[in-house]
């Protein structure tokens, strides 16, 4: 009846301890963890970004240079257009002039702001990596105090008193002590019985022997 207890007892300690071991999920590790998730999600998102800037970016100086392109063009063309005498060639250029000068001068500004943009961006994009980084040094460094905790907590189940309500090395040591004495009882129960059978084995023989010599 004791070791149907003991066993059922010991049971319901590993129920538990899974039990403990699926809430210990939902610790800072764990959480720890889906916010890396999430910020690197957001690191890639952002790479992504900064790559369309800078294609954005180049976009932009294509548009200046030929903007820049047409603007000479047209200076020139102004210059043979004022020797020719041809007046509405030389208001048609001037007009050209005047249109690509202020789209040159509008490029120029918005490429200082978007070099200026993107400098910041690329800044902000290093220091999330670092983030990232820094994060899971923490993930190491939480994991192996985690480690150590659960080390600490399943050799205290092993070492701990009677006082705790979860079975002590002495006693486990004593459950396993009354099986192997079950078990050697049992065998030697087996031994006996086999000494006997080979006693009764011999005798039968000797009585066999005597009885043949009296014969004889």
């Amino acid at each position: 009846m004791n070791s149907l207890f003991n066993r059922i007892k010991y049971t319901v300690q590993a129920d538990l301890h899974e039990l403990l071991d699926k809430k210990e999920e939902k610790n800072p590790v764990s959480l720890l963890n889906e916010y890396l998730r999430q910020a690197e999600k957001q690191t890639e998102a952002t790479g992504r970004l900064l790559d369309r800037q800078a294609k954005l970016k180049e976009e932009l100086e294509k548009e200046r240079n030929e903007a820049a392109a047409m603007l000479k063009k047209r200076r020139g063309q102004l210059e043979l257009a004022e020797k020719s005498g041809v007046e509405d060639l030389v208001g048609f250029a001037r007009d050209e002039i005047r249109a690509y000068g202020n789209r040159v001068n509008e490029l120029d500004r918005t490429l200082a702001e978007t070099d200026a943009e993107l400098i910041g961006l690329e800044r902000k994009y290093e220091e999330m990596k670092h983030k990232i980084k820094d994060m899971k040094v923490r993930q190491l460094q939480l994991m192996g105090k985690e480690n150590v905790t659960r080390a600490h907590r399943r050799m205290d189940q092993v070492i701990q008193d009677e006082s705790s309500g979860i079975a002590p090395y002495s006693e486990m040591k004593a459950y396993v002590e009354q099986l192997g004495g079950k078990i050697e009882k049992e065998h030697g129960h087996d031994t006996m019985e086999r000494r006997l059978d080979a006693l009764a084995i011999i005798e039968q023989a000797e009585n066999t022997k005597e009885a043949d010599q009296e014969t004889v």
